[in-house]
């Protein structure tokens, strides 16, 4: 079979600057306080979709991966603030549900060699990617020349609940695109982020 999915996630939330203290700092997963982690919210998103992606079927809105990416947590695009370990793990609780390991060779600002990796492959691939960038850089990778409608071309700062998912049925063939509102956490928006009345 030569058909790909792909589906692309944000990492899950962020501390705010300066701090909100609804939302709390940025914590490692043993707790301490870091800025380029997720805060509670986020991990509690991380398991959420380790759950939502770790059960699904081939034939499901949300296909169990074969493969994950998550932006390198070591790698800087020039800008330090884009230094984060929160695309990491917002996908390592559905890594190891699955037993595999995240695809980290990539960091934020290597898209366009992250895509043409993703584009040889074949099966459901997951990206969890910067936001900005994703619609910025993987995006475009991904379509090309296509126009698709409904592709976002913002993503709003606070949106951490879409998934847009890609479906060729071989190589070169045209892409199909949804985009998907699980809804997991209170909160989640039943919106597009391109209809994001914020």
């Amino acid at each position: 079979m030569s058909a790909l999915t792909i589906l692309l996630i944000r990492h899950a939330e962020k501390p705010e600057k300066p701090i909100d203290p609804k939302r709390g700092p940025g914590l490692t997963a043993t707790g301490e306080e870091d800025k380029h982690s997720l805060v509670i919210r986020g991990w509690q998103r991380a398991g959420a979709w380790a759950v939502l992606f770790g059960q699904g079927t081939t034939n499901s809105d949300y296909p169990r991966p074969d493969i994950v990416y998550a932006a390198d947590p070591g790698e800087t695009s020039g800008e330090a603030e884009l230094t984060s370990q929160r695309a990491l793990q917002t996908v390592l609780p559905l890594c190891k549900r699955l037993h595999i390991t995240p695809i980290t060779d990539h960091g934020v600002g290597d898209e366009q060699a992250m895509v043409a990796e993703v584009n040889k492959l074949t099966g459901t691939v997951l990206i969890c990617w910067e936001h900005k960038m994703i619609v910025q850089s993987i995006i475009p990778e991904i379509v090309g020349e296509q126009k698709l409608p409904h592709l976002p071309t913002k993503w709003h700062g606070d949106r951490f609940d879409v998934v847009l998912r890609f479906d060729r049925v071989q190589p070169g063939a045209p892409w199909g695109f949804r985009q998907l509102l699980p809804r997991l956490l209170s909160g989640d928006l039943d919106e597009p982020v391109e209809k994001d009345s914020r």
